[in-house]
């Protein structure tokens, strides 16, 4: 008989529906229960492409002797991470605290029925291996904990609440803000830095756009060290099997140094801002590896994740019939079997199927295991005559591949994650003249407002004709964020006025006007054990971060010093972890870049087609601190924007309150 998941719509929980587990979503029945039943909770938290989840979920919340200890033991629950960002957070910390190192998905805590974890882990199997105990013998031992020892549990779950208290950032006075954080973070970053095969760690190495972010910063305003950096690990990710050579779109990690063989679920999250980085870094270098891989990040994204009523899927699963990257990887005889000999000789060694096998020994993943001119000079045929020998390869790959069983997909449409894939088609849709791209993301926008603003708050999850969830932070932060780069990219006057209401929902919301910053969770958000205002970037930009940022650009844009004074109050608040950490907040670090020396905004006025141009004229010309607004004649703008209208293109430069002499041409203006 299916358990009450059953009802929900998370794509993750409906996994577990059918569980002999008796599984509650998160909520006040499992919670009064718990109380009432004076029984510790064993809390579940993952998501639906989480490999490591599938993994525990059949060795033991499929098996019905596990499950009838959980439901003798326990009051269980069931979380989708990716829907309760708030309960990971906290949850994730304890475990930190609990098992003094990193968590994870799955993550499994033991509460007790006040929500406070009194035991963390993350993947358990049903009987011991891998140096990890059986789930049943956990279980037994932990619930006689709660009942045996009942002191020591309750005094170090004070202890706990203690901590979790106090890893939120003390309130700070009138700090006087330096760039020292910066130049230090470049010198971290280069200390950390992989020369031979780029990134920031040893395996397993994550994307970590925030760090990638900072460095293209750095470099756009002339760090020579940052520009190699920046640039030469993206050429590594775009070469490696952490890409899908043949369909486009990034993996979530890959588990080796050499960004070959990722885990293969693919995440929205992470292929907005990648596409952000590769059209500026084609931008900045020309490099056609560049915009080839923001041309595929594009493709999969409009092929595979776009919605019928808009918006965009959140993930797609590592696994397909039972094993990961089954649909993504080939066998040797596979590939001869679908190529022509001279189609081969170029697909061999260009995607590396001529080396040993590079997944689990039998099969390969593709890779860009050669330049395509050096095969062509070893073959003796013209790169050009070798570039239409792969081409038609890859055609013929792709077409196979397509006919396999796909990896399952989470259709829900989350706001944060639709909002950081806006951003990056916005920017890249302006920085490498796609209109088409922009397009997508003013659609996307339209969605965002028609299915997901009620009475001017968000909601955080959409599925099934359904806005769920109160939204939190990320949501707001993403979603202006991604207001002024969609701004950049195309002026809609209905644009502008939501990012007024969004960042004006922002501060009423989320902002602590004492301390500064922003909670994670609204001020009428469900009590839970503790309520975080992180700073830091984790796979996803910094909530806190990426508001001072988008509060920041937008008071500069309208003069509006509330937003100014909201950005530098966050600011404050978190300037001395950037002075002991710099390397761990590159978002808040271009909040102090732009503090520091303000962007430059760039206002352009006349007729539209005059107007557009200029915008092509300028697209490649522009660095991060560069704000730039194409106003067309007839609009109705604030009156920091109401420049005078004419018959002839003119451009207003100006840098916090300091403005440049219009100019007429768009010569002048480059000047």
């Amino acid at each position: 008989m299916p358990n009450r998941l059953a009802t929900e719509s998370s794509p993750y929980l409906l996994q577990h529906a059918d569980n002999p587990v008796d599984w509650y979503p998160w909520g006040d029945e499992a919670l009064d229960r718990a109380r009432r039943e004076d029984k510790p909770i064993l809390l579940s938290i993952g998501y639906s492409a989480c490999h490591w989840c599938h993994v525990m979920a059949h060795d033991c919340f499929e098996d019905p002797e596990v499950a009838a200890e959980m439901n003798r033991l326990f009051v269980n629950i069931k979380v989708d991470r990716e829907e309760r960002p708030d309960l990971d957070q906290i949850y994730q910390a304890a475990h930190q605290l609990l098992a003094g190192r990193g968590g994870g998905w799955p993550l499994t805590v033991f509460l007790t029925p006040d929500q406070t974890p009194f035991f963390a882990g993350t993947y358990f199997p049903k009987t011991p291996r891998y140096n990890l105990p059986g789930f049943i013998d956990l279980m037994q031992n932990v619930a006689r904990a709660w009942h045996e020892r009942r002191g020591e549990v309750l005094a170090q779950n004070e202890a706990l609440r203690d901590a979790l208290a106090a890893q939120q950032p003390a309130a700070a006075g009138a700090v006087a803000l330096t760039d020292a954080p910066l130049a230090q973070a470049v010198r971290d970053l280069a200390q950390a830095f992989d020369p031979v095969w780029g990134g920031f760690s040893r395996a397993p190495k994550f994307p970590r756009p925030g760090e990638l972010f900072f460095l293209m910063r750095r470099a756009q305003a002339g760090d020579a060290q940052a520009r190699d950096m920046v640039l030469f690990t993206l050429t590594k990710m775009a070469s490696g099997g952490v890409v899908d050579q043949l369909g486009g779109g990034f993996c979530r990690y890959s588990v080796d140094e050499q960004w070959a063989i990722p885990h293969f679920e693919k995440m929205l999250y992470d292929n907005g801002p990648l596409l952000q980085l590769y059209a500026d870094a084609w931008a900045m270098s020309g490099d056609a590896l560049f915009k080839d891989t923001a041309e595929g990040i594009v493709g999969w994204l409009l092929r595979e994740m776009r919605a019928p009523d808009g918006g965009f899927y959140s993930a797609l699963d590592a696994d397909s019939e039972g094993h990961e990257g089954k649909f993504y990887v080939w066998t040797p005889d596979e590939v001869r079997a679908l190529l022509a000999a001279e189609e081969y000789a170029v697909a061999a060694p260009c995607y590396g199927f001529d080396l040993p096998p590079n997944f689990e020994n039998a099969h390969w993943n593709p890779i860009l295991a050669k330049p395509l001119a050096d095969v062509a000079a070893a073959l003796g045929i013209a790169e050009n005559e070798a570039a239409q020998r792969l081409a038609r390869a890859r055609v013929k790959l792709f077409a196979a591949r397509e006919a396999r069983v796909r990896p399952g997909c989470d259709d829900k449409q989350l706001t944060s994650w639709n909002a950081l894939m806006i951003a990056g088609l916005a920017h890249a849709g302006r920085i490498m003249q796609r209109p088409d791209w922009v397009a997508e993301a003013h659609a996307a926008l339209d969605f965002l407002r028609e299915k997901l603003w009620r009475e001017s708050r968000l909601r955080a999850s959409y599925k099934q004709g359904e806005a769920r969830l109160n939204a939190y932070l990320d949501d707001y932060a993403f979603l202006l964020d991604a207001l002024l780069e969609s701004l950049q990219a195309g002026f809609r006057s209905e644009d502008l006025a939501w990012a007024i209401e969004l960042a004006d929902a922002l501060q009423t919301h989320f902002e602590d006007p004492q301390a500064g910053g922003f909670f994670f969770t609204s001020h009428d958000h469900e009590t839970l054990i503790a309520r975080p205002k992180p700073g830091y970037d984790n796979a996803t930009p910094s909530g806190n971060g990426t508001a001072a940022f988008a509060l920041q650009r937008l008071g500069h844009l309208l003069g509006e010093a509330r937003y100014l004074d909201a950005a530098l109050h966050c600011l404050r608040l978190f300037h001395a972890h950037l002075e002991q950490m710099p390397v761990a907040y590159p978002t808040l670090l271009a909040v102090l870049d732009e503090a520091l020396v303000p962007p430059r905004v760039i206002l352009l006025r006349g007729p539209e087609a005059e107007l557009s141009g200029w915008t092509q004229a300028l697209a490649t010309r522009l660095g991060a601190r560069d704000l730039l607004l194409a106003l067309p004649n007839g609009l109705a703008l604030p009156a920091a924007l109401a420049k005078p209208e004419s018959n002839h293109a003119a451009a207003w430069v100006c840098s916090g309150t300091a403005c440049l002499p219009p100019v007429g041409t768009w010569q002048a203006l480059l000047n």
